[in-house]
């Protein structure tokens, strides 16, 4: 099963790939590596904003996560000429959460994008990870997730 019919089977259309918000690149291949800025949490249209630990809950933050790994896989298909099976393996995520300094659930937030990549990519979406707190992220987002791709090609 290649990954278009993955997604088809697991009932997620991708959106268009978000355009950047400030001088930057949304994806950069560079030595068979691809380098997929950080992308924010789009639900409907709209940023999931705030902060965890305040007005944004646990499962709220696991949602606005899923949504910025949905982007990330997006911004792939793009930077890979709509080929997802050109993904050789998901190598890191890095996610941030806007919380309050007594939420300590990060790594529980980043598990929406961390599965995602799993259930989609199989094997190849296992990668190493890391999940911090931060005071604000770009436009008030919830979390914000961006992405190493090692790519065949």
């Amino acid at each position: 099963m290649n990954i278009d019919e993955k997604l088809a089977e697991l009932g997620l259309t991708l959106p268009e790939p978000a355009a950047p918000v400030a001088s930057y690149r949304p994806a950069v291949i560079a030595n068979g590596m691809l380098y997929v800025s950080g992308q924010l949490p789009l639900v409907d249209g709209k940023i999931v904003t705030g902060k965890l630990g305040d007005s944004v809950t646990l499962d709220q933050g696991v949602a606005a996560a899923r949504a910025c790994g949905i982007m990330l896989i997006a911004q792939i298909k793009a930077a890979l000429d709509g080929d997802l099976d050109r993904v050789g393996q998901i190598v890191k995520l890095g996610g941030f959460v806007a919380s309050t300094p007594d939420f300590t659930d990060q790594p529980k937030v980043v598990n929406g994008a961390s599965d995602l990549m799993e259930q989609v990519f199989g094997e190849a979406g296992r990668h190493a990870r890391s999940a911090v707190a931060t005071p604000v992220l770009p436009l008030d987002a919830a979390v914000e997730v961006d992405a190493v791709v090692a790519i065949r090609g």
